[in-house]
C-alpha cells in the first residue's frame, strides 16, 4: 500500500497489478489487464500523488500518471527476486531491492550500499528511504536492519524471538526512527517512531503484508493480503470508495516506445 501526500487516501496493489484507490487517492491506471511475466510485489507514489510506480518480482517497472519510467531490471538476470521499491524525494528516481539485499538504483537515486554480497540470516523483505534521499534502510524477515548512507541504525528485532516474521517497515517523516510490522500485525517502534497500536492480539482473516505511515507520523495503516485495513490510532482516517479499473501501463519492464531504460548503478 501507499498513502497520498495529504494522508487522506491510499492505494492498494494486488499481485496482478490491480489498483484499488481510496479517499483522495486518484486512479491513474493499473496492470490488471496486462500479461505479466512475474507478479507485482510493491508500489510507490510520486511526491505529487499524481502518479505511481508498480514493481514486479523480476524488477519490471510499470509507471502511471506523472511517474516516469527511469529503468528496470526486467531484462537483467537477478540472483534473487525483487521484493520492494522506494522513490527518491524528488520523484526523479527510485531504488529496487532484492531478497538478498541487492540494490538497483535508477534516475537520481544513488547507490549507497547493499547486502548483496553479505550472508544473511533471513531474506530482505523491504526497504525505506530517509527524507533526504541520501540513505536507506533494508529490513529482513527476522527484523534485522541494515542502514546505509545517512540512515541511522536505531535498533532491530534481529535478536528477538518473533511470533511471526517481519513483512515491512516505514519511517516517520523525521527520518529519526522507523516501524517494523510483522505478519500478525505486531508493531515494533524504534527511535522517535511512536507506538500507536497494533493488530498483534487480533484474530486476522489474512496475514498483514505491509504498512504505511500518515504524513504527520502520528499514525499508520496496516494492510492484510485480503485488502483489510487496520488504522492506528483508532481515529486515523479510513477512506472508503474503492476504485479499480484495469488499463494498460504507460511503461513496461522491457523497452517501450519513448522510453530508454538505464542500467542499474548498484547490485
Amino acid at each position: 500500500m501507499a498513502p497520498t501526500p495529504t494522508g487522506d487516501g491510499y492505494w492498494l496493489v494486488a499481485s496482478d497489478g490491480g489498483i484499488f484507490a481510496f479517499g483522495d487517492a486518484a486512479f491513474h491506471g493499473s496492470a490488471g489487464g496486462a500479461a505479466l511475466n512475474q507478479p507485482i510485489v510493491g508500489m510507490a507514489p510520486t511526491p505529487t500523488g499524481d502518479g505511481y510506480w508498480l514493481v514486479a518480482s523480476d524488477g519490471g517497472i510499470f509507471a502511471f500518471g506523472d511517474a516516469r519510467f527511469l529503468g528496470s531490471t526486467g531484462a537483467t538476470p537477478l540472483n534473487q527476486p525483487i521484493v520492494g521499491m522506494a522513490p527518491t524525494p524528488t520523484g526523479d528516481g527510485y531504488w529496487l531491492v532484492a531478497s538478498d539485499g541487492g540494490i538497483f538504483a535508477f534516475g537520481d537515486a544513488r547507490f549507497l550500499g547493499s547486502t548483496g554480497a553479505t550472508p544473511l540470516n533471513q531474506p530482505i523483505v523491504g526497504m525505506a528511504p530517509t527524507p533526504t534521499g541520501d540513505g536507506y534502510w533494508l529490513v529482513a524477515s527476522d527484523g534485522g536492519i541494515f542502514a546505509f548512507g545517512d540512515a541511522a541504525f536505531l535498533g532491530s528485532t534481529g535478536g528477538a524471538a518473533l511470533n511471526r516474521p517481519i513483512v515491512g517497515m516505514a519511517p516517520p517523516p523525521t527520518g529519526d526512527g522507523y516501524w517494523l510490522v510483522a505478519s500478525d500485525g505486531g508493531i515494533f517502534a524504534f527511535g522517535d517512531a511512536a507506538f500507536h497500536g497494533s493488530a498483534g492480539g487480533a484474530a486476522l482473516n489474512r496475514p498483514i503484508v505491509g504498512m504505511a505511515p500518515t504524513p504527520t507520523g502520528d499514525g499508520y495503516w496496516l494492510v492484510a493480503s485480503d485488502g483489510g485495513i487496520f488504522a492506528f490510532p483508532s481515529d486515523t482516517p479510513l477512506p472508503r470508495d474503492p476504485r479499480r479499473s484495469p488499463s494498460p501501463p504507460s511503461s513496461r519492464a522491457s523497452r517501450s516506445p519513448g522510453t530508454s531504460p538505464s542500467p542499474p548503478t548498484g547490485r
